[in-house]
């Protein structure tokens, strides 16, 4: 038996000791007892347990955990005081799950005092459950939560649904005013990306994400707003709303680019805010289709003659996630025949990644699945077994796919997945498709897979073959103009991309150039000295000249290998090319997709969309939003004050303009100025 802890003591003093009968290890005694007597013990503790019928276990009253009944009670007071704090306190009646009658348990005596519990705290914990699991606030008026709450501690009080609510569309309203104040301070131009989706109150929204480079080559981006698209959720619809964000954030004439979703209404709205700018002559705005999206329909058009495989053997993995004797008897199967090792559980995502995995356990497992469809075959039913003919579909598929595979992997991977980096890669998906097509070698079907498949790539070079792609993807220096798709490799665009840099980028930036000698290092020469400072200022009535020899000195270089970090490429070699360097910034901003690739083709994106479809109408904006902001490192703020869960134990929080900071117990007034 272990000794009673200091806990038990101090929560419960008077506890009855276990009477260990008449024997003692007192010499005295020894010669009085005839036989020894069994050990009993008599513990408050045991009120909180009952004793099964068979008097070899004891089970706890509140969560039925068993013990044997010879075991310490200073065991149980441990259970007790670790799984059940405040048992002493609640006075409720413990209930046995037999038939009886309630035993009341009386509160035990305690002079210890009780310990001190931060309500404030605990909601706001509650609310960044709410805001970071995306959890719809109705959550927090379940009475389950509560009375949980109550059962470790009768006092605890949780705030009312409408506080809740007050404090999170403060929240939101708090840190939308930084966001704000820190847009007003980017100089370079911006680009945006719009994505759509229906929530299950069929309310189409509409998500604004706004991304740049800063003045040190880093690449930013931040969810501007989530918007309600009102009836009919046209192309004028989404451009009026489009429009009201962008004011409001005051950055409607330093916009640059728009990357949309592919849909004929976003298209629209983009021509819509394009003829806007060009009216106001604003300078340069294009807008791009999303190249993930498109990338998504291509495979979808090959993936359509296997599409009934694919889902069989979507069926088996299913029922192998949910059993662990089917996922058990797969992974020795698969060992037995030297079918690699496999991870429980697999991937069912209706995307590619989930897709082109169906393909590849036919490929790689086909003999394990065999053997646990016959030897579950009451369970799982022998349709479930692939044909020879069904195999080989497969094989072929994943074979012709795997180059698609390889290229999704590296855009996901891809630290900086530029215009021209991705027009790279399509142009590799759009040689593979004519490669199959024209071949000789393909079977019928899968010719006139790859078919339609090439009508959808076609579609979206139709739609990126202009001159501001152009630019673009050979202001990546790892693309230039050696590996620009031949559909983009036109003269007239490489005369066209020189006027635009000229007239946009030679003169009018030139101001903002003051700075990028003086004191800097070029390429390792050490500083500039006083005497080059004034020479380069003599030369700058010739910068005609110097910006038609920066551009072409550019393209004249060899491309940077692919592995090359562009904005690290452009930080160092701004120097060499200060004028230019303005015109990459901008343009390297501009996203290939209108949302992060592997939201299109992972898993992740099924999450997001669950999240999205149960968000009620009342919460959407702020909870979204809010996620949004937190992840990308900004703090939680209410009013003044930002809140941090990390630095404290307990945490400094607000309500009604009074600032407190908890400390075992005790409040402490804050002004305003605290930022924790």
């Amino acid at each position: 038996m272990e000794p009673k802890s200091v806990m038990d003591t101090a929560i419960i003093p008077t506890v009855d000791g276990i009477d260990m009968g008449v024997g003692s290890s007192e010499k005295g005694n020894i010669a009085n007892v005839a036989k020894p007597r069994k050990k009993s013990m008599t513990s408050v503790y045991l009120k909180f347990f009952e004793t099964a019928p068979d008097g070899k276990t004891r089970r706890c009253k509140f969560c039925g955990q068993s013990y044997s009944i010879a075991t310490a009670t200073g065991n149980l007071g441990r259970h007790l005081a670790n799984r059940h704090p405040g048992y002493d306190k609640s006075g409720e009646l413990v209930t046995t799950s037999s038939p009886q009658a309630a035993n009341v348990v009386k509160k035990p005596q305690s002079h210890a005092k009780p310990p001190s519990v931060d309500f404030d705290h605990l909601n706001w914990l509650l609310i960044k459950l709410v805001i970071l699991a995306s959890f719809p606030p109705s959550m927090l008026e379940e009475k389950w939560l509560a009375n949980s709450y109550k059962f470790l501690n009768p006092s605890i009080q949780l705030w009312p649904q409408d506080k809740f609510q007050a404090v999170i569309h403060e929240v939101f309203r708090s840190m939308q005013e930084d966001i704000k104040a820190s847009l007003e301070q980017v100089t370079p131009k911006v680009s945006i990306t719009l994505d759509f989706w229906t929530s299950y109150e069929q309310i189409t929204y509409m998500s604004i994400v706004c991304h740049w480079i800063d003045d040190n080559w880093s690449f930013q981006k931040v969810l501007l707003d989530i918007c309600r698209i009102p009836y009919p959720y046209g192309g004028a619809e989404i451009y009026s709303t489009l429009v009201k964000v962008l004011k409001m954030y005051n950055i409607e004439n330093r916009i640059l680019s728009c990357t949309h979703d592919n849909s004929q209404n976003a298209i629209h709205a983009c021509h819509m805010l394009w003829q806007d700018l060009d009216g106001q002559k604003a300078g340069i705005f294009c807008f791009f289709p999303c190249a993930g999206r498109a990338l998504n329909l291509i495979i979808e058009a090959g993936l359509r003659t296997t599409k009934p495989v694919v889902s069989k053997v979507r069926d088996f993995v299913l029922e192998m996630n949910s059993s662990l004797d089917l996922s058990d008897y797969f992974i020795q199967s698969a060992a037995t025949y030297q079918e690699g090792s496999w991870k429980i559980p697999l991937d069912v995502s209706s995307r590619w990644s989930g897709n082109y995995l169906m393909l590849d356990i036919v490929r790689k497992a086909s003999k394990s699945m065999d053997a646990v469809i016959r030897k579950f075959e009451e369970k799982l039913g022998p349709q479930m077994l692939l044909s020879s003919q069904e195999k080989n579909l497969a094989n072929i598929m994943h074979a012709f796919l795997e180059p698609f595979y390889k290229t999704t992997n590296n855009i996901c991977s891809n630290k900086m997945p530029t215009i021209g980096l991705v027009l790279f890669f399509m142009d590799h998906i759009s040689e593979t498709i004519a490669a199959c097509r024209d071949s000789c070698h393909s079977p019928e079907w899968l010719k006139h897979a790859a078919e339609e498949m090439a009508k959808r790539a076609q579609s979206y070079n139709n739609q990126v073959s202009n001159i501001y792609t152009y630019m673009t993807a050979i202001l990546d220096p790892r693309i230039k103009v050696e590996l620009i798709p031949e559909s983009l490799n036109s003269g007239n665009y490489l005369k066209e991309a020189r006027i635009n840099f000229l007239r946009y980028y030679a003169t009018s930036h030139f101001h903002s150039l003051a700075g990028a000698y003086s004191g800097h290092e070029i390429e390792d020469r050490g500083p500039v000295s006083f005497a080059e400072e004034l020479a380069r200022k003599k030369r700058k009535p010739s910068m005609n000249n110097a910006t038609t020899d920066e551009l072409t000195q550019y393209l004249g270089e060899p491309p940077a290998p692919i592995a090359t970090d562009v904005l690290e490429w452009w930080k160092v070699n701004s120097t060499r090319y200060p004028r230019l360097s303005l015109m990459a910034r901008d343009f390297l901003a501009v996203q290939a997709t209108s949302v992060a690739p592997e939201e299109l083709f992972c898993s992740k994106g099924d999450e997001i969309d669950k999240q999205r479809y149960s968000m009620p109408y009342e919460s959407a904006q702020c909870l979204l939003c809010v996620k949004s902001w937190t992840q990308s490192g900004l703090m939680l703020k209410y009013k003044s004050t930002k809140i941090d869960f990390e630095s404290h134990g307990i945490g400094s929080f607000c309500w009604d303009g009074k600032w407190c900071h908890s400390n075992n117990g005790e409040e402490t007034k804050m002004t305003n100025k605290h930022m924790v």
